[in-house]
């Protein structure tokens, strides 16, 4: 697959020779010791300027690191069982990336600012990493949101593959993009019980793409490719030329012919994968982005889009001696993005295999439509912001104008995302993980025109990879999304938003309010909110 080249230039992906770097395994943070919490609870995360060579071949980049690297150290956690972390900015004044200072709270903040979020955590909004609590050097200068310099998770919620990555207002494009990510894995006592490939066979795969300079720097566009009046400007979304797993560029990763379980992450700003074995060796799923599935899974390919996660467990029994490349089928690539890594099956086996894929995997807590209290349509159409540019928006709404999803604690909610525009966009809600429960077609030009929401056909089930729990879905274009939440535990401050990076930072993003409970347990009728 790598022919020899001479000349690399790490702009072109056609002089990159590709599966020459071994897979990096993510290094475990260490909990360190401190008076006021409990043992082995306590991390301390510091966000540093580093160099990281991409590719053997490079010269060294420049990104930002959770402790200077990146991906972040990874954190385990265990549910029911509180971790506490406390993420310092220690980076530079300036930022290495072009900020566009049109964006919301940009112009008049700190150029450079961050805060953390847990993407997929079921916690107290404080600690939730909120877009406004935001913090410079030192939390020399706060945002208007935060609170804390320590967050608390509190775990409750099953065991899953959680992230941890920047946040911050107008930002979170540039600053996940210069390396501000992490793996964050909640285990639980299923988890134990269920004698999966563990230890140095699961193994975490943070997929991101990115674009270099010829001198090896990090590339991110300063303009989007239609001409506009500001300088630098956001763009509406940006792919990579490179595919990076882990923090290299198209590595390879030995296995020994057995069972091993991958826990893959799309953590791109706006490409989507999917995800397939070259030699369509099925793999076999156990998880979604909020935790075990009921059952296996036998799926020969998977979508992701930004922040969708998949656990799943390949077999490699067979293979020995083969080299079989992880493929992105998405329509969107060329003959260098539709490949992601290799695996070489070509290490001796060190001992018989004695994991297990489960015939059950968590039991089945699943939500009933006639329990929902309300129903919210919640249109995502495109608008023009005040430069001329294209602005996407949710509820027709910009994130500053007051908050119109309220729901309230401990009640149901059915949300209808309604997709004008004509791509997808991968919509994330904090706090909740919820369950989709149909995809349906309708009259866009109508919608548009009159209002009216006019179907022009049958419901779709989900996708057999996306029927667990999630926190993202796909929003299909000239579709219906409807999913299923439930608002437990926590009131306060949360939002929601697509997680296509550009997106979120220009207004595609908006509060939510969980309020006090202020609901009848009995539901009005569900026929009440019917659609034509």
């Amino acid at each position: 697959m790598s022919k020899h080249i001479d000349f690399i230039n790490p702009a072109d992906p056609s002089t990159i020779p590709k599966f020459v770097d071994s897979l990096p395994i993510l290094p475990v943070a260490i909990a360190k010791a401190h008076k006021d919490y409990p043992r082995k609870s306590y991390y301390e995360m510091t966000m540093l300027k580093a160099r990281h060579r991409f590719h053997k071949q490079f010269p060294f980049s420049t990104v930002w690191g959770y402790n200077g690297l990146v991906p972040g150290p990874t954190i385990e956690a265990k549910k029911d069982q509180s971790t506490f972390v406390k993420y310092m900015n220690k980076l530079p004044t300036k930022h290495f990336l072009p900020v566009d200072t049109t964006l919301h709270s940009v112009s008049d903040s700190p150029e450079v600012r961050s805060v953390v979020h847990l993407h997929g955590a079921h916690v107290d909004w404080e600690s939730d990493g909120h877009p406004e609590a935001w913090y410079t050097q030192n939390y020399e200068v706060t945002g208007p949101k935060f609170k804390r310099e320590v967050h608390e998770y509190t775990n409750h919620q099953p065991a899953t593959t959680l992230w941890y990555h920047d946040h911050t207002m107008g930002m979170t494009r540039l600053n996940v993009y210069a390396g501000l990510a992490g793996f964050y894995l909640l285990r639980d006592s299923l988890e134990e019980r269920l004698n999966l490939p563990s230890g140095q066979y699961e193994i975490p795969l943070m997929v991101q793409d990115k674009s270099f300079n010829e001198d090896g720097s990090l590339f991110y566009p300063d303009a989007p490719p239609f001409p506009v009046t500001v300088h630098p400007s956001v763009t509406p979304g940006f792919d990579g030329n490179t595919i990076i797993v882990n923090g290299k560029v198209w590595p390879y990763l030995r296995v020994e012919p057995r069972k091993y379980r991958f826990r893959i992450l799309n953590s791109s700003n706006g490409r989507a994968y999917i995800i397939r074995l070259a030699n369509n060796q099925p793999m076999i799923q156990i998880g979604t982005d909020g935790g075990f599935l009921t059952a296996p899974n036998e799926i020969t390919s998977a979508e992701l889009h930004p922040s969708e996660r998949i656990d799943i467990i390949i077999d490699f029994s067979n293979l020995a001696g083969e080299h079989i490349t992880l493929i992105n089928d998405d329509l969107d690539t060329d003959e260098h993005t539709s490949m992601i890594m290799q695996f070489r099956v070509d290490l001796p086996l060190k001992r018989e295999d004695t994991s297990e894929i489960p015939v059950k995997l968590a039991e089945d807590m699943g939500m009933h439509e006639s329990h929902a209290h309300t129903v919210r349509n919640l249109p995502l159409s495109a608008s023009t912001d005040q430069y001329g540019r294209p602005m996407l928006l949710l509820n027709n709404r910009m994130y500053h104008d007051p908050a119109t999803e309220k729901p309230s604690l401990d009640s149901i909610e059915i949300w209808n995302i309604i997709n004008t525009t004509p791509f997808p966009h991968p919509i994330h809600v904090h706090l909740v993980q919820f369950k989709i429960l149909e995809r349906r077609p309708f009259d866009v030009q109508r919608y548009r025109n009159e209002g009216i929401l006019m179907f022009t056909g049958e419901p779709e089930e989900p996708r057999d990879y996306e029927r667990g729990w999630k926190d993202t879905v796909k929003v299909d274009p000239g579709t219906v999304t409807k999913i299923i939440m439930h608002w437990k535990e926590h009131t306060g401050n949360y939002i929601w938003h697509c997680h296509i990076l550009e997106h979120e930072d220009h207004d595609m993003m908006r509060p939510i309010r969980v309020i006090p409970d202020a609901h009848p347990v009995q539901p009005p009728h569900i026929d009440e909110h019917k659609q034509h």
